[in-house]
């Protein structure tokens, strides 16, 4: 690769960076943001109680024992790798370099489908806050613009930095959280002895099935709860940090939605089949003052936001990653000269989730339906490199001659749980357009094999090094 005419500069820069800047809480916000609970727990539990009635909190805790079960998978390789590279590097120690290219297009999909999903999800809030605010923010074109200088901040957020961007992630989360939370509390004050619902701790009359079917969503509310592990760049202690950041925010976030979920069935019983906005209907019934509904609206908007960031900022190291090692052209594994960030692939990747967005609302789609479209499209993609990443695990312990009883376990429960995931969104066969998604996803990881077929006719070299560059800084200015 040609030298950077700053070739000094960035070195001493990068050296100076190598051994990481951002804290272990840091870490988690990143991981937290990505899993976005504020705007999942707005949704998913009215969702699950549609198949699952009171079971809904069973099938949140089995979802996350299968996340922890993919986590525990990721954390054997973080433990021992910090790279840039994410579960790229992570799989191409177990399954070589074909698996750990798979498992990169599979979560460059997943996170760009969930950035450009979630951007419509905090065009709709933020659009609802407005109006409450007194703005007439109506129309088409008002959303548009909102996808604009939304999607446009989010894009900026990432380029400036990482630490940048993961501060705005936990303070807007930290805020849409904390603000969910004092409503469910005293949701559960106001209901007094009612709030007590043993009901859902007992297995009598639950739908089996229907927790089942529940959990599905529950693991889609997971999805890019490994974030963190593709800042091994910018991690300070990262063979710690990492994967406490990786387990524990699956974990919070697991107990998070179950005690979400319990107070939701306990406050509202079987209206919360009926409620289009569960946390409106309790601050409602439970008498809030008018002055909460529009912190309430923003504080989940702001969550959604949060959402559009993290991905982002996995997409443009994966991209880094692939460009040091000759996978995507050069240009992609340099960075910006003064914020040392992959920023070619993020002023490519924001701006396509913007148009996209654009293109939707102007053909009339909700932005919610936006949400669940575009974010279904990426989940797909997460679910093969989780599985990926469990099945590589198996295979790297057994290689190296570690004790893996464990790592089996949690294989053998996460592969399951994401191939039950993929087949029960697939059969019965949903509504249009959901049924058509699935094949969506299926062309765009064809055309992604078709390029690994011309790399390994025509550039060899390139598919022996896909996975092996251990990138602990992001070198090369330019």
């Amino acid at each position: 690769m040609t030298a950077s005419p700053n070739t000094s500069t960035s070195t001493t820069r990068d050296a100076g960076l190598r051994h990481g800047v951002m804290s272990g809480p840091e870490l988690a916000a990143q991981a937290i943001a990505n899993i976005a609970p504020s705007a999942v727990i707005a949704f998913t539990a009215a969702a699950i109680y549609l198949s699952a009635g009171k079971g809904t909190i069973l099938s949140f805790a089995l979802a996350t024992v299968a996340i922890l079960a993919v986590g525990y998978c990721v954390v054997v390789f973080a433990r021992r790798n910090a790279s840039a590279g994410s579960l790229y590097t992570y799989v191409a120690k177990g399954l070589g370099p074909f698996g750990a290219y798979l498992a990169g297009v599979a979560l460059l999909v997943g996170c760009w489908g969930i950035t450009a999903g979630s951007l419509g999800g905090a065009v709709s809030y933020m659009n609802d806050f407005l109006n409450l605010l007194g703005v007439p923010a109506t129309g088409v074109v008002w959303q548009i613009v909102l996808a604009i200088v939304l999607g446009g901040l989010a894009t900026l957020f990432t380029i400036r930095g990482i630490r940048l961007s993961a501060r705005v992630s936990l303070t807007l989360e930290l805020i849409s959280v904390s603000i969910i939370t004092v409503l469910l509390v005293l949701a559960l004050v106001w209901a007094g002895p009612a709030a007590w619902d043993p009901a859902q701790f007992s297995l009598t009359d639950v739908p089996l099935q229907g927790v089942a079917t529940g959990m599905v969503l529950g693991i889609l509310g997971f999805v890019g709860f490994s974030s963190a592990d593709a800042l091994g760049r910018e991690a300070r202690n990262p063979y710690t940090a990492i994967p406490r950041a990786i387990m524990w925010s699956a974990l919070v976030v697991g107990v998070l939605y179950v005690f979400a979920a319990y107070t939701q069935i306990a406050v509202l019983q079987d209206k919360l089949a009926e409620s289009a906005n569960p946390l409106q209907d309790i601050s409602e019934m439970i008498g809030m003052p008018s002055w909460f509904t529009p912190i309430l609206i923003f504080g989940v908007g702001a969550s959604f936001f949060a959402v559009v960031v993290a991905p982002l900022n996995v997409v443009g190291r994966i991209v880094y990653v692939m460009g040091k090692e000759g996978v995507v052209p050069d240009r992609f594994g340099r960075t910006h000269e003064s914020h040392l960030t992959p920023h070619r692939v993020l002023l490519i990747a924001g701006p396509a989730a913007i148009v996209l967005d654009i293109i939707l609302l102007a053909a009339g789609v909700a932005p919610m339906n936006i949400v669940v479209w575009v974010d279904t499209y990426g989940t797909y993609g997460y679910m093969v490199a989780y599985a990926l990443v469990a099945i590589a695990c198996v295979v790297y312990t057994r290689r190296t001659a570690e004790p893996n009883r464990l790592v089996w376990v949690a294989a053998i429960v996460a592969v399951v749980a994401m191939a039950y995931t993929f087949f029960a969104n697939v059969y019965p066969q949903p509504a249009f357009p959901l049924n058509v998604i699935p094949y969506l996803f299926l062309v765009t990881i064809a055309a992604a094999l078709a390029w690994y077929l011309v790399l390994a006719r025509r550039r060899p070299e390139v598919i022996g090094r896909i996975g092996k560059t251990e990138t602990d800084a992001l070198d090369g200015v330019g």
